[in-house]
């Protein structure tokens, strides 16, 4: 039962303090698909996909009207790619029969031109990353990502290594675009399987046929309730956070079981993730600050984001049946007003994000670098996010974008949700000789949990 106090609130949460429900994802299950005929599978895979989602738009569409609830993207994610293009002799040609899919359907974007490879690479997945830097370059809305570790695996220092490598070449691809296509990349490690958000969705080989999957967002409403106890101890501050968290989950929740009814299709579960805009007032960052930082960056974050990410975390998992996909808060640099400023000021640096990403939902994400940013050194970062990611057995993911032509200093406008990046630090020694080396780096202890 919805009271009417907690509609009345929601309202409020909408009005002023920008609470939207960030996407709606259909998981779409694509094994059935496998052909040994590359054009017979890509036409199952977009047939599949405009059956199954679509009503997709058109329904969240409707929800947004009745409910009054912004709604404002719907996604798709599929099987991991590499699953099903074993036998493709160009899997660029599945990347755009999914690209084509999205644009039928009228979704923002389609994600799962993925391979999940945290211990070692088929020829399949291998071929399928090599893929990556063109799939990426001439689709419009398709995503892709890379798991290259886990707590149980260890790190898989071969996908590392051809990580960097793919990173760089489809910054080049999409120079034009001021490497844009790096941000609808994503490197994992610890990847989970229902995750709604982009670019990193894909629907985990342990799901179902089909599955609705909400993310919710509200930054805005965090700080707006935190305004209310300036000066107040750290307990009344989780104590807040937590009730928050709960009233934004139920509007997700309410969403999800809607959708869920209309499309006919399971519902998954409710993604509560504080994922920032470059709108005024929809930052993480700033959420930081009215605990009481000058800035973000300064001494004292990681433990502003440690509080923040598990109180959002306790309070969602009471107002759902199911909460999953990431949940917490996202520190994506160049989408976040608070963050930009930060970087800009000095505040914050890439050590400092890495710190971060210990307690925070995900990890570097849509950080620019120099476009002369070796290769190795790329890869090196995603060994050192993945490694976090391995040993706290916590999902970890790298969004880097190296700007062709840019340097130190300089500023990329990406537009819309992608907001502007600062181009940051990266340090200027060599980390070509560890990259070489190869192999697996091995689980950690904690992994034997048998």
């Amino acid at each position: 039962m919805v009271t009417t106090s907690e509609i009345l609130s929601t309202l409020r949460m909408i009005d002023k303090q920008k609470l939207d429900v960030r996407t709606i994802t259909m998981g779409i299950s694509l094994i059935g698909c496998v052909s040994d005929d590359d054009e017979r599978l890509c036409k199952k895979v977009y047939d599949k996909i405009c059956t199954l989602a679509g009503d997709l738009v058109s329904v969240g569409e409707a929800i947004e009207r009745e409910f009054g609830v912004p709604i404002v993207n719907k996604r798709i994610s599929v099987t991991p790619a590499a699953l099903i293009s074993g036998g493709m002799k160009e899997p660029v040609k599945l990347a755009k029969a999914l690209d084509s899919a999205a644009m039928q359907t009228g979704v923002n974007f389609i994600g799962g031109y993925s391979a999940l490879v945290h211990k070692a690479m088929t020829q399949a997945d291998e071929k399928l990353i090599s893929s990556m830097p063109e799939a990426l370059s001439v689709t419009e809305r398709l995503c892709g990502s890379v798991n290259v570790g886990s707590t149980r695996a260890g790190i898989n220092m071969d996908a590392v290594a051809l990580m960097g490598r793919v990173v760089k070449q489809l910054a080049e691809n999409t120079k034009e675009q001021k490497g844009f296509g790096c941000a609808k990349l994503v490197i994992f490690a610890n990847a989970v399987e229902d995750n709604p958000f982009m670019a990193g969705a894909f629907h985990g080989p342990g799901e179902g046929d089909c599955a609705i999957n909400v993310g919710v967002s509200g930054p805005g409403v965090v700080k707006s309730a935190l305004e209310g106890v300036k000066g107040k101890r750290f307990d009344e501050v989780a104590e807040t956070i937590k009730k928050t968290a709960f009233s934004i989950t139920r509007v997700g929740q309410l969403v999800a079981r809607e959708a869920s009814r209309r499309l006919n299709v399971p519902f998954g579960i409710v993604d509560l993730s504080l994922a920032p805009t470059p709108a005024v007032g929809d930052s993480v960052a700033q959420i930081l600050e009215e605990m009481g930082l000058e800035v973000c960056g300064t001494h004292g974050t990681t433990a502003a984001l440690a509080l923040l990410n598990d109180a959002v975390k306790k309070g969602g998992v009471m107002a759902s049946s199911h909460v999953g996909g990431l949940s917490g808060a996202f520190i994506p640099v160049s989408e976040d007003t608070g963050m930009i400023r930060a970087a800009e000021r000095g505040a914050l640096c890439l050590d400092k994000l890495e710190a971060m990403t210990c307690v925070c939902s995900v990890g570097l994400d849509m950080i620019a670098v120099p476009g002369d940013t070796p290769a190795e050194t790329i890869s090196a970062i995603i060994a050192d996010e993945a490694a976090i990611g391995m040993v706290n057995n916590k999902t970890v993911a790298v969004r880097l974008i190296p700007i062709p032509g840019a340097k130190l200093g300089d500023s990329v406008e990406f537009g819309g949700l992608f907001g502007k990046a600062p181009v940051m630090a990266v340090h200027p020694f060599s980390s070509e000789k560890f990259i070489a080396r190869g192999g697996r780096i091995p689980a950690p202890l904690q992994s034997l949990r048998n």
